[in-house]
């Protein structure tokens, strides 16, 4: 939850992009843009360039005074979750505040990059995203779509046919009645011999 991460395969191998953690990576994710839209409260709150108003706002009404945010903030060890809990926040504000649609351009940006980077390059391949972010609606999707149609004009969107879990249950099933043939990858795919194999 919260992060962002890229699978894609060819058939023949699996690619992975990102996925790296709210302090490494998981660019565009729930906590990076919950982390950015803080950033610009408190931009705003010191009087610097970048800050945002409504978003110092919305960040006082969530979490009370920022002056005590970091305190409140470091020592947690669901900072991930905390973070994205002011994605929304982000969203909500974007439509009358050039810096949260500026926080959402950015995320659509970094989605659409590590998209690119597992999508093959030859072919029609087909993409789907799952997750909660797409709950964020025309903010975050309308500049998502324009940058999946500068970047991989080649691909097709999908409906997502579940959330993760549904997938992995549904990869097991299938390989494990053999109707379904992926690439091998200790670390994306692993099916365990049985007896018999």
């Amino acid at each position: 939850g919260t992060g962002l991460i890229a699978v894609g395969t060819d058939l023949t191998r699996w690619r992975r992009a990102d996925g790296w953690g709210h302090l490494l990576g998981d660019c565009g994710g729930g906590a990076w843009i919950g982390r950015a839209g803080l950033e610009a409260a408190l931009r705003a709150h010191d009087g610097r360039d970048g800050g945002s108003a409504p978003l110092l706002a919305c960040a006082e009404e969530q979490f009370g005074p920022v002056r005590g945010l970091p305190g409140r903030l470091y020592p947690r060890t669901d900072r991930p979750a905390l973070l994205a809990s002011f994605a929304p926040q982000v969203a909500a504000c974007a439509p009358r505040d050039p810096v949260a649609a500026g926080i959402l351009r950015a995320a659509a940006r970094n989605i659409a990059e590590s998209a690119a980077a597992v999508c093959p390059a030859s072919g029609t391949p087909e993409m789907a995203f799952t997750g909660g972010l797409l709950k964020m609606g025309d903010p975050l999707l309308v500049p998502l779509r324009e940058e999946l149609a500068a970047r991989l004009p080649h691909a097709r969107q999908v409906p997502a046919e579940g959330d993760p879990l549904h997938g992995c249950v549904r990869i097991a099933n299938e390989l494990a009645a053999r109707g379904l043939t992926l690439p091998g990858e200790p670390s994306m795919l692993y099916v365990v011999p049985t007896k018999g194999d």
